[in-house]
């Protein structure tokens, strides 16, 4: 579940970075992923702590502190960080990309375009690419909105994740939790 929502963070702070010195607005910023448990439920996790900016050279970086997973169960939030993130050893996860900067500074508001993004996502000490379509709308005051336009689905395999998915399911008591994982985000940079 949380290399999905990396994946996603990624993708969005990847297209951003075309803005040249940009900054990313936390509050407005917003990372999401999906977990599947019994093979037919599904519940939507965020993070409430996101950190980024897109450089004047189109490099654009996205961190997120994952210990602030929210899953809206307070003994569920504990266990991700514990058992699946294991927080104390990899308290962040990371998204690079570059960007076309001159692209994105030039994005007026209301203009929208879609940008193709690889993203090179760190988790739990894993790397791994990920392919990803963003879309970017200009806003007023100098900002943007990066969001993906579609959800980017995680392998919590390529990030060792499996055996923190395996804790989990077994001290829930639950048949299966999906490694799959679809990360959607949106994401809004300020001109600093």
């Amino acid at each position: 579940m949380l290399i999905r929502l990396l994946a996603l963070t990624t993708l969005l702070f990847t297209t951003p970075a075309a803005l040249a010195d940009w900054k990313l607005v936390g509050d407005a910023s917003q990372i999401s992923f999906v977990s599947v448990k019994k093979g037919t439920i599904a519940e939507t996790h965020h993070f409430k702590a996101l950190e980024g900016q897109i450089a004047d050279s189109g490099t654009a970086t996205l961190s997120i502190p994952l210990a602030s997973v929210e899953t809206n169960i307070p003994i569920r939030n504990e266990r991700m960080q514990k058992l699946l993130f294991e927080t104390t050893k990899y308290a962040r996860a990371s998204v690079n990309a570059k960007v076309d900067a001159a692209k994105l500074q030039a994005m007026q508001p209301g203009q929208t375009a879609t940008l193709d993004a690889e993203l090179q996502l760190s988790i739990h000490g894993s790397e791994h690419s990920e392919a990803a379509k963003l879309q970017v709308t200009g806003l007023k005051d100098n900002r943007l909105l990066v969001s993906t336009e579609s959800p980017i689905v995680l392998n919590a395999a390529d990030f060792k994740l499996l055996e923190g998915i395996e804790k989990l399911r077994q001290i829930a008591g639950l048949d299966t939790i999906s490694p799959i994982v679809p990360v959607s985000a949106q994401l809004v940079f300020a001109k600093e």
